[in-house]
């Protein structure tokens, strides 16, 4: 079934979830099944809250909720980057449940290369040596939805956009996964998506901004707030409202690394 199919939020919020299997790769625990109701069914993934690991600088049990939050700001403003994902219970407790995307493995938006094997187009975001010594390069696609994907982060505040967690559909639209570690107060955005520093926002960038800012002071702000906190919604806000004035995508703020690791 397609993400994007106005029958899917329905379907992950009432359905049976029968567990399959589990991302073995992932720090926190994130199991697979599906998730079915009246006939239909669906892949999806489930992340019990139960299951998240500690971290030191996001509180216990909070990254489902980011999870969702982020959600909610992408199909507010306008994004639609983040797969339909909502707050439930499971087999495991309340968790995250969001529909799983299927991928092209012939399209890649993220990739370490020689320097030679970069596809032209392409933005290079870090230069680098191999385990023996070869130059490389951490680079990715210069496309409007990958900008839109790199702004989503800058509001959201994503402190771990690895390349992993950017899904070629195969419906043909680029997906952004993996949003526990978002929404914090302080500036925590580490991402591979820093080809455009400095360049000016496109039009249609700083069209979602202004309305998910209309959004945000017309009860958005409320709904989030069962999610996150207050403060973590204000400063959401604050990061709007500074994008808006500067116009750019903004150079990594120095306060700590710019890039996640690993960074797929």
């Amino acid at each position: 079934m397609d993400p994007r199919d106005p029958a899917v939020p329905g379907l992950l919020r009432r359905g049976r979830i029968d567990i399959t299997g589990r991302l073995v790769d992932a720090s926190n625990a994130t199991l697979f099944g599906t998730v079915g109701a009246d006939g239909l069914e669906m892949q999806c993934v489930y992340k019990p809250v139960r299951g998240e690991r500690p971290l030191w600088d996001f509180p216990d049990g909070t990254l489902a909720g980011r999870e969702v939050a982020s959600f909610l700001v992408s199909e507010a403003a306008g994004f639609h980057v983040v797969p339909p994902t909502l707050l439930r219970d499971g087999p495991f407790g309340p968790g995250m449940v969001q529909a799983w995307v299927d991928t092209d493995d012939e399209r890649a938006f993220v990739d370490v290369r020689s320097p030679k094997n970069v596809p032209s187009g392409w933005l290079t975001v870090l230069r680098a040596r191999g385990d023996r010594g070869k130059p490389a390069v951490l680079a990715h696609a210069d496309t409007p939805a990958l900008r839109r994907m790199a702004a989503f982060d800058l509001i959201v505040n994503n402190a771990d956009r690895k390349g992993g967690h950017v899904l070629a559909g195969t419906d043909g639209n680029i997906y952004g996964v993996d949003h526990g570690l978002t929404l914090h107060v302080e500036d925590k955005l580490r991402t591979v998506l820093w080809g455009w520093v400095g360049q000016p926002l496109p039009a249609d960038v700083v069209e979602v901004l202004e309305k998910l800012r209309v959004e945000l002071d017309g009860g958005l702000d409320d709904v989030l707030g069962e999610h996150i906190t207050r403060r973590e919604v204000r400063t959401l806000s604050s990061r709007v409202d500074t994008l808006l004035a500067q116009r750019c995508f903004p150079e990594p703020s120095g306060y700590g690394p710019a890039i996640p690791w690993p960074a797929f």
